[in-house]
Order: structure tokens, then sequence, then C-alpha cells
């Protein structure tokens, strides 16, 4: 990634790391969910140590640059010092730990910082479909969305209805997906330190893989969202062009200024050029998939993450409606890819169970149908709404409806508590 960025003219994500060090990061709410991650492995006092450290760096770095009079206009005035921290531990545990201490403490590191690079790494990719994907097959998806009788036009005037509250209401919601994750990771993560190793699994494996996985669906299938394609995105630019100061205003790209006003009119599809700026980055929604997998493993925490698991999804799915940055096919083939993702991942730690191959398969199969049936038969899904948009919700509810019922059989069954029998001398 570092390699592909520098050939592409931007600084990768090992660079723009570095630099973090020093200079305002993107995302410190990012660096300190970093932070979090690496401090399941430490005791209770060296968290407060370490946490302190932090906020102390945060300071000291923000009394330097009100001195020099630096005003900070892009990214967060804090985050340096979680990152510093972070580091600061991969260093201790190399120089002042030993044997099975060291290799903790290096697990914690290593998680942490994986969160911040993954993310980063998630930038270049955004910049790889943008640079090497001219054409995007937008008018594909705009016309198979009608059988789902486009949700994202419905959306997009709700979101308008509700003003500027709405709007920055989801839009942080949307922003901060990689805290929420960190908050259900730290639930699962809880006892690390106690027990002095991680669980077989946990959600920041799922997360990564579908961050790994994802962006190459991206490649095969670039399209780059309703309120790009069919309307002016003035409101949306400066959120995507992360790597250009050049942040196109006009919408002179899209095919018309339909969104969310109009849906687009059934018409033959084909590929259209776009910018170099915008990222391909819709099919599959990836927002509704780490959505959908914080809802997954949310579910055997304490009833307010269960709550809250279940708010981030359907948040997140009206976010990405609402803003125009999906079609609700691609919401549809984001819970199916996760789905599969999360099914893999469990069947591999279960040594290959046969139940969980199938069903893998099953959910492979149903992935690489709805990408077939956007690209082939997108005129007849809009022809045919009362037909093709069920069958959409079928295929997506049978994959579903196979994960709970295999996870359900893999999880023990709960033992009912035993009342204690009265004593004969008390009847």
């Amino acid at each position: 990634m570092e390699f592909a960025a520098r050939h592409y003219g931007v600084p990768g994500p090992l660079t723009v790391l570095v630099r973090e060090l020093v200079l305002p990061p993107k995302s410190g709410p990012l660096l300190y969910a970093g932070l979090c991650l690496t401090m399941v492995v430490l005791t209770w006092r060296q968290r407060l140590v370490a946490l302190a450290a932090a906020v102390g760096l945060d300071a000291a770095f923000f009394v330097v640059r009100t001195a020099c009079g630096i005003h900070v206009t892009h990214g967060h005035p804090f985050g340096n010092g979680a990152l510093w921290v972070t580091l600061g531990c991969g260093v201790l545990a190399l120089t002042r730990r030993t044997g099975p201490e060291r290799v903790l403490l290096l697990k914690g590191v290593g998680l942490g910082l994986v969160l911040v690079a993954g993310r980063k790494m998630g930038d270049v990719w955004l910049l790889i479909t943008a640079k090497s994907r001219p054409d995007v097959l937008d008018p594909y998806l705009a016309n198979a969305d009608h059988a789902l009788g486009n949700p994202s036009w419905l959306m997009g005037r709700l979101v308008t209805a509700t003003g500027a509250f709405g709007f920055n209401f989801l839009d942080t919601i949307y922003g901060q997906l990689a805290v929420a994750a960190v908050v259900v990771a730290l639930y699962q993560l809880r006892n690390v330190a106690a027990e002095r190793r991680f669980p077989r699994h946990h959600l920041v494996r799922t997360f990564l893989l579908i961050g790994l996985l994802g962006p190459a669906i991206y490649m095969i299938f670039p399209v780059v969202g309703p309120v790009f394609a069919y309307g002016t995105g003035t409101d949306h630019w400066a959120s995507i062009a992360l790597w250009s100061p050049q942040i196109p205003s006009d919408g002179r790209w899209a095919v018309a200024d339909l969104w969310p006003q109009t849906p687009p009119p059934v018409s033959a599809p084909h590929s259209i050029p776009f910018d170099t700026v915008t990222p391909r980055n819709c099919m599959p929604s990836l927002h509704t998939a780490w959505a959908t997998a914080i809802f997954i493993h949310s579910r055997k925490g304490p009833r307010l993450l269960r709550h809250a698991g279940t708010f981030w999804l359907i948040a997140t799915l009206c976010a990405t409606l609402g803003f125009g940055y999906h079609y609700g096919v691609d919401l549809i083939a984001g819970v199916v890819f996760t789905l599969t993702i999360e099914l893999a991942v469990r069947t591999y730690d279960r040594g290959g169970d046969r139940a969980g191959l199938r069903l893998t398969v099953y959910g492979t199969a149903v992935f690489v149908a709805l990408l077939v049936s956007y690209r082939l038969l997108p005129v007849e899904m809009a022809e045919y709404p009362w037909l093709a948009g069920p069958l959409l919700l079928l295929a997506m509810g049978s994959v579903i409806y196979g994960y709970v019922r295999t996870v359900a059989r893999w999880e023990p069954a709960p033992v009912p508590e035993r009342r204690p029998e009265l004593q004969p001398e008390l009847l």
C-alpha cells in the first residue's frame, strides 16, 4: 500500500502514521481507540498510567501549537499522545519484558496499531479505486434498485427534511463506526489481562477481514453512489477527497441532477466515465458490513450493549442511504458479505465444521449471484420489482437464517439452574 500510494504521488499509510506522531492526526478518536485495544493486556494501574500519559502528551502538543500560532484546520487537535503511548508500550515490551509477558504486550500493541494502520490502508485503497477505474457502473445499480423501491432516494428526502440536526447526527454515527467497534471489542477482550490470553474469536478479526477483502470487490464492481452519479455531491466532496486539494463542486461528472428528488428512469444501463477523485466504494457497502459485524458481536453483551449494537446498525443503514453514498442493493450485498466472512472464520476455528463449510459456500454463492444479477439483469429487476425485490430479500434472509441456525447449534445450550430440594425436616 505504501508503494501503491507513492506510485500515485501521495504519502502512503506508513508515512501518514509517522507524520501523526507530530502533525495533527486525521482521526484523534481512532488513535485513542487503538490505545484502548492495546490497554486490554494491561492491569488497571498500568491503564491509568498509560491514559494519563496520553492525555498529558496531547496537552503538551496543544500548548506548543498554541504558542507557535499553529491552528488545526484539518484533522483533530488530539490523538498524538495516544499514538506515542501505544508505540511506547511496544518499546517497553521489547526492552523490559520477556517470555509470555512480552508476547502478550506485543499482541496488544499490534492489535491497536492494526486498527489504526487498517484505516490508513483503507484510504489508499479508495485512492486506487478512483485512479485505476475510470468508468463506473452506477446505472446498473440504479436500475436494480427499482426492485427495492429506490430506498436511497426515499431516505435522502427524509434526511433532508430533518435539516442540519439529522444530517450532523447521522454523520457522527457514520464517521465513528470504528469507535463503536472498539467498544464492543473491549467488552469481548475484557478478561485478557486476567487470563493472559486472547479469546479465540472476537470482533477485530472480522472487522479487519472485511476491510481486507471488500476493496477487491470495489475493483470488480466500481460504483460511486447516487449522490455523485445522480447528484451534485456538493455537500459531500470534502469528506471523500482524501488525497486531492482540488475539490470539485459543480457535479459535472454526474449523469443528471436527480438525487434525492427524482429516481432515475429505467433505461438500458451502460458504464459511464467519472472523475479520478471519487472512490468507487459502494459495492458492497462496507459500512453496512461493519455495522452488521458490530450487531452480531454485541448479541452476547449486556442489555445496554445489545441495544447500542442495534441502534448503530439502524443508524448506519439510514446514513448510508440518506447521504446518497449507497444504493439499497449495496446494503443487501454488504449483509451477505459479512455473514459469509463471519461463518468462514468461525468454521476455521472449529477445525472445518462441515455444516459451517456448506453454509460458507452457500453464502459465497449468494453473494456472487447478487453481483451477477446486478450486472446482467438490472433492467429485468426494474421491470418486475414485485418479483425481484422479494427474491433479493429472500436471498439475504436465507443466509441470515442459515447463520443463526448454524451458530445456535455450535453454542452450548444453557443449563437451567437446579433448585435445591427441601430437606425432609422442613416439610
